[in-house]
């Protein structure tokens, strides 16, 4: 029976060598959980029970436990790095089927997917269809846009600019864009786009009459007029009072590249008639040409925005993350991830900063919770544990050498 017993124990002691080396070869690993050795003692039971004195039989492993602690957060730079830090685990598809990890350490795939080194792709949720948040109940693969970032048609056109109030009718009449006396100063043009993204110039010619603070505009789009000729008015002391509202409607222009009808509002807010000369001040629109991906960004709430050449930026997901009510009944899947379990039960999927889930940092990797010193500790007691265990054998045997040499 004491063979057993100290059998037991140079098991015991061989699996948290194991546990122990294990532990200490994944010191660099990203996103790695050190392991304990836990181990319970044994009893001969019989069918009356356990005796009051009755002496153990040894000793056995109950569990080796992952321990889920926080990892030190360390910088990388890279916008694909991301860390968890508190409560979650990255959702990721591998063949299908689910799996859950606290390595960050993402890249794109050929097909533009974002995976881990082994493939598996990241799960977010989906955005809305009208663009407004996220649907939580729809979970799908990351996939970065490879195609140029949608245009935008322009809507509105802002012009603010400074009329001369001591300015005199044109010498020509009637008025003729091609015919520069027949009109006092022009926009210069204003660069537009329609709904594929062609560009287009929006010019406005200005046109002083004969009645005090009074100019007439005329909108063009290239070389064709939208919309007939707005009287402004200015007041005595140089402020726009006419239109009250600073808008005036173009009519709606047709491109000949296929585009939808292109309807825009002059905005000239702020403008004025003041001085000897003409100024214009600012030009704006709101519209832009298709662009070029230039990068991906990703919030501490798991939005992932990808921002354009042509300034746009588009929500493409937020991350699911997900968490069990029993962290350590996940089963260990390797390659830095761990599949629901029974024991760890179905997971709770939510987005980073919400409920019981951590805040997500980008551009860092968390890295593996083990402590070199303290696992070195453990090596130490482990092998004199080994020892004691052995040394317990061979005393054993002495004493059952000393019996049968008994005479």
């Amino acid at each position: 029976m004491s063979f057993n017993i100290s059998l037991s124990g140079i098991n015991a002691a061989s699996t948290e060598l194991s546990v122990t080396g294990n532990n200490i070869a994944n010191v660099n690993t990203t996103g790695f959980k050190e392991s304990r050795a836990e181990f319970a003692n044994m009893f001969q039971a019989s069918s009356y029970g356990l005796a009051r004195n009755a002496v153990g039989v040894g000793v056995k492993t109950s569990m080796v436990a992952q321990q889920f602690s926080q990892g030190s957060i360390n910088t990388t730079g890279r916008s694909l790095d991301m860390a968890i830090s508190g409560e979650g685990f990255f959702t990721l598809s591998m063949n299908g089927s689910q799996i859950y990890s606290r390595a960050g350490n993402f890249h794109t795939d050929s097909a533009g997917y974002v995976v881990n080194p082994q493939g598996a792709r990241l799960q977010v949720f989906a955005p809305n269809a009208n663009g407004n948040g996220f649907d939580v109940g729809a979970i799908q693969d990351l996939k970065l846009t490879g195609s140029d970032g949608p245009p935008k048609e322009t809507s509105q056109v802002g012009l603010a600019f400074t009329l001369p109030a001591q300015a005199q009718p044109p010498v020509a009449t009637p008025f003729d864009p091609a015919n520069t006396n027949s009109y006092n100063m022009t926009s210069g043009g204003v660069t537009v786009y329609d709904s594929l993204g062609v560009s287009h110039t929006q010019t406005s010619y200005f046109v002083k009459s004969a009645t005090p603070n009074e100019w007439t505009v005329h909108n063009y789009v290239d070389g064709v007029a939208v919309g007939t000729p707005t009287t402004l008015q200015f007041s005595n002391t140089g402020a726009l009072v006419s239109p009250t509202d600073g808008l005036v409607s173009l009519d709606a222009f047709t491109p000949s590249s296929g585009a939808g009808v292109l309807s825009m509002t002059l905005d000239i807010t702020g403008s004025t008639q003041y001085g000897e000369s003409f100024a214009l001040r600012n030009t704006a629109q709101d519209g832009y040409a298709a662009g070029k991906l230039d990068e991906v960004s990703v919030s501490e709430t798991g939005v992932v925005i990808a921002r354009y050449s042509n300034g746009a930026a588009l929500e493409l997901g937020q991350l699911a993350l997900a968490n069990f009510n029993n962290s350590q009944g996940l089963t260990p899947a390797g390659d830095n991830a761990w599949a629901e379990s029974f024991t760890s039960g179905t997971p709770r999927v939510g987005a980073p900063g919400s409920s019981d889930f951590g805040s997500l940092q980008s551009g860092a990797l968390e890295g593996s919770t083990v402590d070199l010193t303290e696992q070195l500790v453990n090596m130490i007691l482990a092998q004199r544990n080994f020892q004691a265990n052995a040394q317990m054998i061979s005393t054993m045997d002495q004493t059952t050498q000393t019996i049968i040499n008994m005479r």
